[in-house]
C-alpha cells in the first residue's frame, strides 16, 4: 500500500459534525501537551494566546478560542484549507477517493503530531515552529510517535509530500520518494504547496496503491525532468509544464 506523508495548514476551517475517535498512535499520548494547549487557550492571558496564535490582534483570536476537547469534529483531511488544501479540493473527490485520503494520508499537525486523514480534531491553531508551555511540538512527536511510524509504514511505499519543516516530526527510516517542482530553471517555492496538492489528488483519483503504480501516473501540468537516488531517498524532479 502507498502511504503519503503530508504537512499541515495554518489556515482551518470552522465547525465539524463527526463523532469523537481515537486517533492514530492513541490518545494517551498526546494528553500533556493537548491539556497544556487547552489550558492556555482558555486560561491564559492575551499576549499568551497571541504568542502561540502567532496574531498580532486579539480579535483574531477568538475563532479560535474553545475546549477542544468539547469542539465540533471534522476530518482532519477536511479542517485544514491552505493552499495544498485548496489544490486538493477534498470535497469534490467521490466517496471512494475520499476515504482513499481518509486512510493512507499521515499529516503532522503542530498540535495532534501524526494523525489520520482520517482522524477528527477541533479547530486550533499553533503557529509553526512555536513551543506550546513547556512542550516543543516536534521533538515531543518525534519522541513518542517514531518507533510507532517506524511499525506503522514498515510494510508501506512511502510518498513524502511533506514540507521541508515537518521533517523534524519524523525521519522515514526506509526507502521513501519526494518530489521536488522547477519552472524553468528555478525551484518553485510557494507554489510548491499547490503541486502537492494536485499529486495528492491525483493519487487519490487513481487509486495509486504503490510507487511503481506512482511512477506511471500522469499528472497534469508535469513532466518528469530527474530523478535522483541518495541513500534510502528517491528525488523526482518535475518541470512545470504552464
Amino acid at each position: 500500500m502507498l502511504k503519503i506523508l503530508f504537512s499541515p495548514a495554518e489556515s482551518k476551517k470552522n465547525g465539524g459534525k463527526e463523532s469523537k475517535k481515537e486517533l492514530f498512535g492513541s490518545n494517551s499520548a498526546r494528553e500533556g501537551i493537548l491539556n497544556k494547549y487547552n489550558d492556555i487557550v482558555n486560561r491564559g492571558n492575551e499576549e499568551t494566546i497571541k504568542n502561540l496564535f502567532g496574531f498580532k490582534k486579539f480579535d483574531d483570536c477568538e475563532p479560535y478560542i474553545c475546549d477542544i476537547f468539547n469542539s465540533p469534529l471534522m476530518y482532519a483531511i477536511e479542517r485544514y484549507n491552505g493552499v495544498a488544501y485548496e489544490y486538493l479540493d477534498f470535497g469534490s473527490l467521490d466517496n471512494k477517493e475520499q476515504e482513499y485520503l481518509k486512510s493512507n494520508t499521515i499529516i503532522f499537525s503542530n498540535l495532534y503530531g501524526p494523525i489520520l486523514g482520517g482522524d477528527t480534531i477541533a479547530n486550533y491553531k499553533v503557529k509553526q515552529g512555536n513551543d506550546i508551555g513547556e512542550f516543543v511540538p516536534d521533538k515531543f512527536y518525534r519522541d513518542r510517535f517514531s518507533y510507532q511510524l517506524d511499525l506503522y509504514l514498515n510494510g508501506s511505499d512511502i510518498l513524502d509530500l511533506r514540507a521541508g519543516y515537518y521533517d523534524k516530526f519524523y525521519e522515514v527510516k526506509k526507502p521513501y520518494t519526494t518530489l521536488k517542482f522547477l519552472k524553468g530553471t528555478k525551484t518553485v517555492s510557494h507554489w510548491a504547496k499547490a503541486y502537492r496538492g494536485l499529486v495528492l489528488k491525483a493519487v487519490a483519483q487513481n487509486g495509486i496503491n504503490s510507487m511503481k503504480e506512482f511512477m506511471a501516473l500522469e499528472i497534469e501540468s508535469l513532466s518528469i525532468r530527474e530523478i535522483r537516488v541518495v541513500k534510502n531517498k528517491t528525488e523526482i524532479i518535475y518541470d512545470i509544464m504552464e
